[in-house]
């Protein structure tokens, strides 16, 4: 029926937007997901199943989320995978030189992010993955934080899988896309079964659907899917060379004016790096700090970010973190400087 027609239309629009957005060859190689977490269980499940073996190795880095992570150790422990890790510097970049000496012949699967969300870190993704892609080692980039902030080019990077999410791109939350190489997905098995993932079903056997709707099992939340298509248009309409610009400034704006503050202790100092500024204060604890800020109508983030591996590296349990985007203002981070000045009075 029409209203039906319409939401399917305007649904597979964002499809193509999104394969636009990234540079993917096809429309057909953007499956939509419940976000990043989900696309990652996605191939670590389907993929992993089909192709790894005991033995294999998963290379992994100390900048990971935890859902680029556990995923990896749950089809490891059903394979008898190794995972392996590159480590990072002090200030918290990808010591690249000891991923060279990880790969191996053994080794399947490089997945990493593309820039840190912890630290803001912007790794040197596309040397890494032509390094893997010479060896035809299969590669998957967490987007998550780089969408919004980087342009992404899934041909020249070489990537065979690529996962973000609609709501680190000012869209709404529940709805992400998994990119993947139309080979590696057709030869890959359903991630889950059910509606629309079908080609025929009967009691004996069940044929599945061509991609990508092999891999959107279930009614999908077509709303969400639509708003997202609007996201994306925000961001195009601004220009990531434009963002980025904005951005930087916010970042090194805010750097000068925090740095002079007594017991300041920024965390993730690459040069390389998105609008993320994670931080302590010498004898705050940072839930303290975040909770004080918060009573000043300041959001920041407290905590491990999801990142435990990499917070026990650097032997601290947590940071606080204060993310600019390009609708932030100078005079909003004057406000910020002076919220933490206060604070720190507070507690000398």
């Amino acid at each position: 029926y029409t209203l039906a027609k319409r939401s399917n239309k305007n649904s597979e629009a964002t499809r193509e937007r999104v394969k636009n957005f990234i540079n993917a060859k096809e429309t057909e190689e953007i499956i939509f997901t419940k976000g990043t977490t989900d696309s990652i269980n996605l191939v670590a499940q389907s993929w992993g199943s089909q192709f790894l073996q005991s033995g294999d190795e998963i290379i992994l880095s100390q900048l990971e989320h935890h859902s680029n992570i556990v995923p990896w150790q749950l089809i490891a422990e059903k394979t008898g995978a190794i995972i392996k890790v590159i480590p990072i510097n002090e200030k918290g970049e990808l010591i690249v030189e000891e991923y060279y000496k990880l790969v191996s012949d053994r080794t399947k699967m490089v997945a990493l992010n593309y820039v840190s969300n912890s630290l803001g870190t912007i790794n040197p993704i596309k040397e890494i993955l032509k390094y893997a892609f010479e060896r035809n080692i299969i590669s998957m980039i967490d987007a998550a934080q780089a969408s919004p902030h980087l342009n992404i080019d899934v041909q020249d990077l070489h990537c065979d899988f690529l996962c973000f999410s609609s709501h680190k791109m000012y869209g709404p939350t529940g709805v992400g896309i998994l990119y993947g190489r139309r080979d590696i997905l057709e030869a890959i098995p359903p991630y889950q079964g059910g509606g629309e993932m079908i080609s025929n079903v009967s009691f004996e056997k069940t044929t599945y659907n061509d991609i990508p709707y092999k891999f959107e099992a279930g009614t999908p939340s077509i709303g969400d899917v639509i708003a997202f298509d609007q996201a994306i248009q925000f961001i195009e309409s601004i220009g990531h060379d434009a963002i980025q610009k904005q951005e930087n400034m916010l970042l090194n704006y805010a750097i000068d004016k925090l740095i002079d503050i007594k017991g300041f202790i920024p965390i993730g100092t690459s040069d390389k790096k998105t609008s993320v500024l994670s931080f302590l204060i010498d004898g705050i604890h940072q839930y303290d700090l975040g909770q004080l800020l918060d009573a000043k109508g300041i959001a920041v983030r407290t905590g491990h970010h999801c990142t435990q591996p990499l917070m026990d590296f650097l032997g601290i349990d947590g940071t606080v973190r204060a993310s600019f985007a390009v609708y932030n203002t100078t005079d909003e981070i004057d406000v910020f400087h002076d919220a933490l000045v206060q604070i720190v009075n507070r507690f000398s």
